[in-house]
């Protein structure tokens, strides 16, 4: 990418925060990380209940948002693809020590921010590696599940999806 583009977050959660997209959107992943999920492919499926993203839409490109299902008020787990929670509140990541300074929401949150090009050496590592352990739930829908039945383990389907792996499929 030829210039970095600064971006200024002013959102519910950060005030003033900045960074910088130094990778082409979408490219430039470390090879360890290959998501099976855009975060608009996420957003339009349903996840996090419908509250992820509705207050920090101006960080990212409008056309994520353009079918994302989105919660007018509070949570609503009938948007997520599977129609379950399957996350614990964001509280419960604070105090495991899983939230990063830059990304106070969380995987999500830093997630898209890779997509959108932004590189932070350590935190994307430490992230990936995080990413690659959460595939063994995809070993126990696997192993539990016949195939083709979406029913089967609903909330760990939901918990895949929330981290880019295309559970759908399985």
């Amino acid at each position: 990418m030829e210039d970095a583009v600064e971006i200024i977050v002013n959102d519910r959660m950060q005030r003033g925060y900045r960074y910088r997209r130094t990778a082409p959107m979408g490219e430039a992943f470390d090879p360890a990380f290959q998501p099976e999920l855009t975060p608009v492919e996420m957003l339009e499926l349903g996840v996090f209940c419908g509250k992820y993203m509705t207050d920090c839409r101006d960080e990212f490109p409008a056309h994520w948002f353009e079918r994302a299902k989105l919660a007018a008020g509070r949570a609503d787990c009938t948007l997520n693809h599977f129609g379950v929670r399957a996350s614990v509140p964001l509280r419960v990541w604070v105090e495991k020590g899983w939230i990063h300074p830059d990304d106070p929401r969380g995987w999500f949150q830093w997630y898209c921010r890779y997509y959108s090009g932004r590189r932070m050496l350590e935190e994307d590592r430490r992230q990936i590696a995080r990413w690659r352990a959460f595939s063994r739930h995809k070993a126990q829908v696997l192993k539990h599940c016949e195939p083709g039945n979406p029913f089967c383990r609903a909330r760990q389907r939901q918990a895949l999806l929330q981290w880019a792996y295309d559970s759908r499929v399985l």
